[in-house]
């Protein structure tokens, strides 16, 4: 199977050609310019990961939201259980900016941190 993509490893936006086995393992990548879209394109097939921003409810601020971000990239098949999570829980004002307001959500390792104050 040959899958289609865009590399957004850097400004160039190369589109990549994926050879994939039965397995979904990567047997080989073409059309990248560089080492780094040979990498995005494995990383993105065998295991794909984004960064998740949205915002978190708070008690006892000037509005009742505020913006919120992971620390570092999860795994794209968990943002739906770590939106759950992150709608579910509620903060209290006041709160600094890069605040850790949920440590290592759904076991991922990586926290939801605070992105303005509040």
């Amino acid at each position: 199977m040959t899958k289609e993509m865009i590399c957004v490893s850097c400004p160039l936006g190369c589109m990549l050609s994926v050879e994939l086995n039965d397995k979904n393992e990567v047997i080989s990548v073409s059309g990248n310019t560089c080492k780094r879209g040979e990498q995005y394109a494995v990383d993105e097939c065998t295991n794909p990961v984004r960064m998740l921003t949205s915002t978190m409810k708070v008690e006892g601020g000037k509005l009742p939201v505020i913006p919120v971000k992971t620390s570092k990239p999860i795994p794209k098949g968990k943002m739906f259980e770590c939106m759950e999570i992150i709608n579910s829980v509620s903060v209290d004002a006041p709160v600094k900016m890069g605040e850790v307001l949920i440590s290592n959500i759904c076991d991922t390792g990586v926290d939801i941190v605070a992105t303005n104050e509040m």
